[in-house]
């Protein structure tokens, strides 16, 4: 991890991201910047993506009205706010500015989760080529994050997506079927992911019927898959 002062462009942001650093701040209050190149990377690998029974039942109830880029804003200020278990988040003006900008331009995307018209949970990541880097995500109700997470993976593997790049490996990722990696290994990926071109899906496919589980690698769907 590197830190220094920046003033970061869309443009140089994106050059960033394809160089495989990405920026953050020391808290919401910090107006300043800093690289992070981490020794070892997040991911989650869409071809083995896992999920949990319990989420499952949740997502055919269809608890939530699903949508994206509708509110990209909204979605990121949403993960910026603090909570008891999150007291600090590294999501400030500047970071809100860029991404913002990027999705004006079609290059970061959010999932957003509705209750009652009511945005309740959501995520957003940045896009380039075949690689989705996800930045953050936040519920105000249970299970909304993790409802948008499905439909994230569900969207980059009907678009042609090759990686999703979580940053950093959690607990909760991790159940998902998040692993660590390496930075020579990630850094192979994202070149070889870099070199493809996918489209990010604003709506799923009709052939999937509404259902983005129709969507996930086959073996998720089994019974002996447990929460």
């Amino acid at each position: 991890m590197r830190r220094r002062k920046i003033q970061l462009t869309p443009e140089i942001l994106l050059a960033a991201y394809a160089a495989g650093v990405f920026p953050m701040a020391e808290s919401a209050d910090d107006p300043e910047l800093f690289w992070v190149d981490p020794h070892y990377r997040g991911i989650l690998p869409l071809d083995a993506f896992h999920v949990p029974r319990r989420l499952r039942r949740v997502l055919r109830q269809d608890r939530f009205a699903v949508s994206c880029d509708t509110v990209f804003e909204a979605v990121i200020r949403g993960c910026a706010e603090a909570s008891e278990t999150r007291p600090n988040t590294w999501i400030n003006e500047e970071i809100v500015r860029l991404y913002s900008e990027l999705c004006e331009h079609g290059a970061a995307h959010s999932v957003e989760c509705w209750r009652d018209d009511i945005l309740v949970g959501g995520l957003y990541g940045v896009s380039i080529g075949a690689a989705f880097f996800g930045e953050s995500m936040f519920s105000r109700e249970t299970d909304a994050s993790k409802v948008a997470l499905v439909h994230l993976v569900a969207r980059l593997r009907a678009g042609g997506y090759r990686l999703l790049d979580t940053q950093f490996l959690t607990p909760h990722l991790a159940r998902f079927g998040g692993i660590e990696i390496s930075r020579a290994r990630y850094h192979r990926l994202l070149v070889s992911a870099l070199a493809y071109r996918a489209s990010f899906p604003l709506e799923l496919p009709e052939a999937a019927g509404g259902d983005p589980l129709a969507l996930l690698p086959v073996p998720l769907q089994s019974s002996k898959i447990t929460s």
